[in-house]
């Protein structure tokens, strides 16, 4: 070929790609969290990448639609999923009548924003969520579970986290309790995101929709509130005696007696008063998980309950609570910070390296091993010297020299790539030492 008609292989920005080493990891992750999942009893559920634009936009605006990915196919408009809540109020509201509530359900899978790449920003990534949904109502119990469940999930993954949990409720109310009732939401919203602007510049937002001096510092005073959950509600259970403020104390108070309960580590939650979560569906409890010791990462899984999933889609209530983990975003701050599980390069506990006009024994052989371990036959025409050196490089714990005179005997040479220990062992003897010598790692 012309070298001018050669390519430049290149990648879109904002996509990861990782090599299978490291992919290795990302899926060895990706399966705890899966499992954490389904011992809580949930269901996996994967829908499509695609939806029709009129679902998928139904509960969007602003930004979001800025940053969806969004084509025509023939006549139908058709958008790339951005988060895999949408979907699940589609498929909820499709299903209601097949389904058994509580309806608990998680997915792992790929969502697209097209949004500016930049670090630590992807425009395809991958979002590990799990929601429990209720038909009509819904018990704070599952708040509860969904909390624990963050707890587990990051205690497989061996990060250390505290899960900031607080109600939206409290400062919904308070806000209406002072009269603000009209702008509640404006004032939410910036209190949301006083840590990007900083309290100085919160002030003249929150003035400028005429809130008082006074209530201005009482509000900031409330969501520096961060602690003990019996210590910070007895601080503020009396302030307000507004209804929705003192139905989010009463809701936290349940909250948080079912997780003693569970016997959830109280070093690894802290009543926040500062957790919002911006969106407007977030109805009571909500919560962020951060690791303490790199705050600079932000939340790495957040969520909270919502009165009503699938309004758009149809009449009935659904109210549910679930949880997020950007998992793309998690695992790059991860890999960056060298923080990332130490695990072999390759899934392969044995190779098999043929010596002489051996190979079909060796694919036999294969077979065998095969049904339970993960096995390799080195079948290239390669020295045995370069074989062995290249099982090395890939960290593969055992390898099989198999020669004419081992398939005479059967009697075969098993090396410890670890220890460079070698043994003259049978088939079964090979089996029976390779998954006793793993199964101690």
């Amino acid at each position: 070929m012309n070298k001018q008609n050669i390519i430049k292989p290149r990648k879109l920005s904002g996509f990861m790609e990782l090599d299978p080493k490291d992919q290795l990891v990302f899926d060895n992750m990706i399966d705890k969290v899966k499992q954490i999942y389904l011992r809580h009893g949930f269901l996996p559920l994967d829908t499509p990448v695609l939806e029709l634009s009129e679902i998928l936009l139904a509960k969007s605006g602003g930004e979001i639609d800025k940053e969806v990915y969004r084509f025509n196919k023939g006549d139908t408009d058709i958008c790339m999923r951005y988060d895999l809540t949408v979907p699940l109020a589609r498929f909820v509201a499709m299903h209601s009548e097949t389904l058994h509530y509580p309806f608990k359900r998680y997915q792992v899978g790929k969502v697209y924003r097209g949004e500016r790449a930049q670090k630590g920003r992807f425009r395809e990534f991958v979002q590990c969520d799990a929601d429990i949904i209720g038909n009509g109502e819904l018990s704070l119990v599952a708040d509860a579970e969904c909390l624990k469940m963050v707890d587990e999930v990051f205690e497989a993954l061996n990060l250390q986290i505290i899960n900031q949990i607080s109600n939206r409720n409290i400062l919904f109310g308070y806000i209406e309790g002072l009269g603000y009732g009209k702008c509640t939401k404006q004032i939410l919203t910036i209190l949301d995101k006083i840590n990007k602007i900083g309290k100085d510049n919160a002030r003249e937002e929150l003035a400028k929709l005429d809130v008082k001096e006074k209530d201005i510092e009482s509000l900031l005073q409330i969501i520096d509130k961060k602690g003990n959950f019996d210590e910070i509600l007895s601080e503020i259970e009396d302030i307000s005696q507004n209804s929705t403020f003192l139905n989010g104390i009463k809701e936290l108070k349940e909250v948080y007696a079912y997780l003693k309960a569970m016997q959830i580590d109280e070093n690894k939650i802290e009543l926040n008063l500062s957790i919002i979560r911006g969106q407007d569906y977030y109805t009571g409890t909500v919560f962020e998980a951060v690791i303490p010791n790199h705050r600079e990462f932000g939340t790495v899984c957040g969520g909270g309950r919502y009165d009503n999933l699938a309004s758009y889609f149809s009449e009935k209530k659904f109210p549910g609570v679930g949880l997020s983990i950007g998992f793309t975003r998690l695992f790059d701050l991860l890999l960056q910070n060298n923080m990332l599980e130490d695990i072999p390069a390759t899934n392969i506990a044995l190779q098999i390296i043929p010596l002489g006009n051996t190979l079909l024994e060796c694919l036999t052989l294969q077979e065998y091993f095969s049904k339970q371990i993960i096995c390799d036959v080195a079948y290239e025409e390669r020295s045995f010297k370069a074989k062995m050196k290249d099982a090395g490089k890939q960290e593969i714990p055992f390898v099989l020299i198999v020669g004419e005179n081992e398939v005479v005997s059967k009697q075969y040479s098993l090396k410890n790539m670890a220890t460079s220990e070698q043994f003259s062992l049978s088939k079964e003897e090979c089996l029976q030492k390779i998954i006793a010598t793993l199964n101690t790692k």
